[in-house]
């Protein structure tokens, strides 16, 4: 019915929408979990060249050794990470089931939610 038609390409946009949203989501999480690191860490040891006997970059390095890794507030910053990045994935594969049903109105719907959530 048309009624439905119009639903599904309404639906579809909206699952757009929110997919662009939570990758910028994803990025600004990445950017704070960046921030979130000791300085030592986040500028001056990623931008060294490795010696020439490691193999492992954490093995010459001595402020990527005495990083905490499970530092309370870089842990909820990766658990955020990690969950932004199951919901985009499941929202992919969802607009991808969509429009592979080969609909030229559920892709124009999913083309017109990207680029709407990518403008916003």
């Amino acid at each position: 019915s048309p009624a439905g038609m119009v639903l599904s390409v309404v639906v579809i946009v909206l699952l757009s929408v929110l997919y662009e949203a939570l990758k910028m989501g994803k990025a600004v999480l990445l950017r704070r979990a960046l921030l979130a690191l000791p300085r030592s860490l986040s500028q001056e040891a990623l931008t060294e060249p490795p010696q020439e006997g490691d193999t492992d970059p954490a093995q010459g390095s001595p402020s990527l050794m005495a990083f905490p890794i499970f530092s309370p507030r870089w842990f909820r910053y990766h658990v955020g990470q990690t969950l932004f990045h199951v919901l985009q994935v499941v929202l992919g594969y969802l607009v991808m089931l969509a429009v592979m049903s080969y609909n030229a109105w559920i892709f124009l719907g999913a083309i017109v939610g990207s680029t709407l959530g990518y403008f916003l």
